[in-house]
């Protein structure tokens, strides 16, 4: 399967083909930090939220330190008001971005939960709006440390 989810290609964003021709492809972030947005069906949150839930466990659950390095980089914002089409707006944030990591949520899945394939998919594509945003940079300047 490809990716569930497709974004808009722009700055601060790779999708690069995997091993030239394969058909997953990456989500890579450029910079330290990404903010990326999505739109979830108002009657889905809860299966959305039990996606990621599977998402954090199997970041923590691998081997590969780089999956634990994003796992402590990355959280999940509900906002609190719907959007005007009545969604209910995700963000993810994370920072610091792992340089080169993939951030494809189905890959992880599929990779750490190869028997549930087809019921994550299912629960994650019924949940999906749309993608709203990607915001990708370098942090500028942070107020929490001294100059």
């Amino acid at each position: 399967m490809g990716a569930v989810i497709s974004l808009v290609l722009g700055a601060g964003l790779s999708l690069a083909a995997q091993n030239g021709g394969s058909q997953h492809q990456k989500l890579m972030f450029e910079g330290d930090t990404a903010l990326w947005t999505m739109a979830i069906k108002p009657d889905k949150t809860a299966d959305f939220e039990r996606v990621m839930s599977k998402m954090r466990e199997a970041l923590l659950k691998s081997s590969d330190p780089v999956r634990k390095q994003q796992a402590a980089g990355w959280k999940v914002m509900r906002m609190t008001q719907p959007l005007s089409d009545g969604t209910i707006a995700y963000v993810h944030i994370v920072h610091p971005v792992v340089k080169d990591a993939d951030y494809t949520i189905m890959q992880t899945l599929y990779e750490a939960f190869p028997d549930e394939r087809q019921a994550l998919y299912e629960m994650y594509r019924g949940a999906f709006a749309k993608n709203v945003s990607l915001a990708t940079g370098t942090i500028a300047v942070d107020l929490s440390q001294a100059q």
